[in-house]
């Protein structure tokens, strides 16, 4: 009679296989799957989750997953991932068990870089693999404090900069696309600062990329702050640095922080080299406004438009604020009326001093704001470009960068309240 003839409580009663044992025919398993080209069982794929992470069988196992997996094309990738979900929904308790897993892989792999692959495919694959999300967020924790900004090597680059270096500048640059080696040329020259943050496991992969203006006064159109062929200034009149460009090229830490203090130690460098610097603020992108804006109703937006006449239009209007958003883009290309320009800063305003679960809606507002800048100023038709009047109609704002406010402004938010200027606040 065989084993698989025995009633369960016969079964039970056998001696218990050893941890080694086991873990070793989970490995001959898994090489066969492996030489077939099959998937792995998610049954065996459970042991990294469940072992300790000085297992040798499940290490072994580990590395073995992390080689295909780096193999791989996307479509079994994203089968990989789904295997490894089945196989952690039996482990219970959950506790730390999805953050043993990435330790192990990251372990047995040594490299940093395939975590982050694993979390860009996760983000990509999340409403696609049921349950992936969950790994995902544990990935995501591991991720904040592996790349934490007190352990990432801030580096100045300038035209004498490898060329593979500003390569990867203008290929990842994700806000004011650099057209041309001219306009690299002119975004590193002497009156500017470029920086990238390294990671000293990935010391060749700039994870972000860090431009900076310097002028006499807070900037307010970008088309002007980046135009190639403006003339390289003496820095002895900047009194203002402003941060025109922050650049993230890894997808895999999209929504990362990076700590809280990443533009501080950014401030911290400008200043040892240029004492001079009074004030420090960005010329950012509104990246959310238009599509948030494209879905209110004319209910939503009724209370927030100061015409009388605008007010009557829009109340039962449920397109009100698509007719607002193609109205706002029009008027931003040359001829507006002041009413309409007020409207639009003002519907801009309220989009921004918005929160969703304790966090401010926009994405970029969301990066500033826990970085412990203040909302300072909203500008008109400061950004001109196709994608600009795309995203935000034109309009950009400062966030405003006070060095010795910025903790209690990040304690504001916790709380729910925004620094916000009674520039804005008066809109």
């Amino acid at each position: 009679m065989s084993n698989a003839d025995l009633k369960p409580s016969e079964r039970a009663a056998e001696p218990a296989e050893s941890s080694g044992n086991r873990a070793g025919g989970l490995l001959a398993r898994l090489g066969r799957w492996l030489d077939r080209d099959h998937l792995p069982d998610p049954d065996v794929l459970r042991v990294l989750y469940e072992a300790s992470l000085t297992d040798g069988g499940a290490n072994q196992l580990a590395r073995q997953w992390a080689e295909r997996y780096r193999a791989a094309d996307a479509d079994e990738r994203r089968s990989l991932l789904a295997c490894l979900v089945r196989a952690g929904v039996g482990v219970e308790p959950r506790g730390d068990r999805g953050a043993r897993l990435f330790r192990r892989l990251y372990a047995q792999s040594d490299r940093l870089e395939l975590m982050v692959e694993l979390r860009a495919d996760m983000l990509r694959w999340r409403n696609q693999v049921a349950g992936l999300s969950v790994l995902e967020q544990e990935l995501a924790a591991l991720l904040s404090n592996w790349f934490d900004v007190g352990m990432l090597e801030l580096r100045h680059i300038n035209w004498d900069s490898p060329a593979s270096l500003l390569e990867k500048l203008i290929r990842y640059e994700a806000v004011h696309e650099i057209r041309s080696w001219d306009d690299m040329r002119r975004r590193v020259a002497a009156d500017r600062r470029c920086y990238a943050f390294f990671h000293p496991r990935m010391s060749d992969v700039p994870l972000i990329f860090v431009e900076v203006a310097f002028d006499g006064q807070m900037a307010a159109d970008v088309q002007a702050l980046i135009d190639p062929s403006r003339p390289v200034d003496g820095l002895d009149k900047a009194r203002w640095a402003i941060f025109y460009s922050i650049s993230n090229t890894q997808r895999g830490l999209r929504g990362i922080s990076f700590g809280n203090f990443l533009l501080k130690r950014v401030i911290e460098e400008l200043l040892d080299e240029l004492p001079q610097l009074k004030s420090f603020a960005t010329l950012s992108p509104i990246p959310g406004f238009a599509d948030w804006l494209g879905r209110r109703s004319g209910e939503d937006i009724q209370a927030l438009l100061k015409d009388k006449a605008e007010r009557q239009a829009a109340a039962d209007d449920a397109a009100a604020g698509a007719r607002w958003l193609e109205r706002l883009r029009a008027a931003a290309q040359g001829g507006a009326p002041d009413t309409v320009r007020r409207s639009g800063l003002r519907l801009a305003a309220h989009y921004l001093t918005q929160l969703r679960d304790g966090e401010p809606l926009d994405p970029v507002a969301r990066f500033h704001l826990g970085n412990g800048a203040r909302i300072e100023r909203l500008n008109w038709a400061a950004d001109a470009s196709a994608r600009g009047l795309e995203q935000s109609c034109g309009m950009m704002v400062n966030y405003l960068y006070e060095p010795e406010q910025l903790d209690e402004n990040r304690a504001r938010l916790a709380a729910g309240k925004l620094r916000v200027s009674r520039s804005v606040q008066w809109l």
